[in-house]
């Protein structure tokens, strides 16, 4: 089965906190493992952007699971489709906290996260989302 990703943006309803964070990675990356799902997860300010990979069917489960979570509020989409291989796959589920303030140190930081989200600019460009995606994993390795 050819493998699929989707990449999206959201916003919460309320701001996590680092405990709620940590709660959410911790029960994403168990569930993500078992359905065979990679990707990265990055949070700012209450935003939260998101690459999954898998089998296509189970992406779209994945993803409508969270478009129906009452926590995530203006789900926008930004890439679909499918790959040739997984760009994350030695992750069940990346975390990076972007209000951390080491970060602006991180080689090929981006503020492409500081954008507004509904002024279309990242709907411009949504290849930049999967490429900053990709600096912060390599980032972290």
């Amino acid at each position: 089965m050819p493998l699929f990703h989707l990449l999206y943006v959201s916003s919460a309803t309320a701001p996590f906190s680092a405990v709620d964070l940590v709660t959410l990675l911790e029960r994403s990356r168990t569930k993500n493992h078992e359905a065979g799902i990679s990707g990265m997860l990055l949070y700012r300010d209450g935003n939260f952007m998101q690459v999954l990979e898998g089998d296509e069917p189970v992406v779209h489960t994945v993803h409508n699971r969270i478009s129906s979570d009452p926590r995530h509020r203006g789900l926008i989409v930004l890439l679909k489709g499918q790959i040739e291989k997984r760009t994350f796959s030695s992750w069940s589920m990346g975390f990076r906290n972007l209000d951390s303030a080491d970060v602006k140190k991180t080689p090929g930081y981006s503020e492409f996260m500081n954008v507004d989200w509904r002024s279309g600019e990242m709907l411009a460009e949504p290849a930049r989302a999967l490429k900053l995606l990709t600096v912060f994993r390599d980032s972290m390795r």
